[in-house]
């Protein structure tokens, strides 16, 4: 994919997580995500575009303030998931393939990625990649 562009949020959500290896994050605690989101395309659209930068900026805007100030252990479809950094990435490419998919992001064909990076901190972050 030699084409690519990203778009940029952020996600503020409460959580715990089940199992030793979480120590204190087993505990009821917050977090906030700067959350990074790219397209990847092989050939530019007929205007010269990968997607549409406000269309994937409000798909993700919209994702995010979908999950933002919630706690994710209340969350009916989280129920039994630790929503750790990494799951949380799929869960936002999972629905931002579904938006590419229908189209809402001005580029109906000719997508051929979308790659979620959370960075909790300026020194740690995780991400996740798919196909389109």
């Amino acid at each position: 994919m030699p084409y690519t562009v990203t778009v940029r949020d952020h996600l503020m959500v409460a959580h715990s997580f089940t199992g030793e290896v979480f120590g204190p994050a087993q505990r009821l605690h917050g977090a906030t995500f700067v959350v990074d989101a790219t397209f990847g395309a092989d050939e530019l659209d007929a205007d010269g575009l990968v997607v549409d930068i406000g269309r994937a900026t409000a798909a993700l805007a919209e994702i995010t303030g979908a999950l933002t100030y919630r706690n994710l252990d209340d969350e009916p479809e989280f129920a039994g998931t630790n929503t750790t950094t990494e799951v949380l990435c799929r869960v936002i490419a999972d629905r931002l393939a579904a938006r590419a998919a229908a189209g809402e992001l001005g580029r109906p064909t000719g997508l051929t990625s979308v790659s979620v990076t959370l960075h909790e901190s300026h020194i740690a972050w995780a991400g996740y990649s798919r196909p389109l």
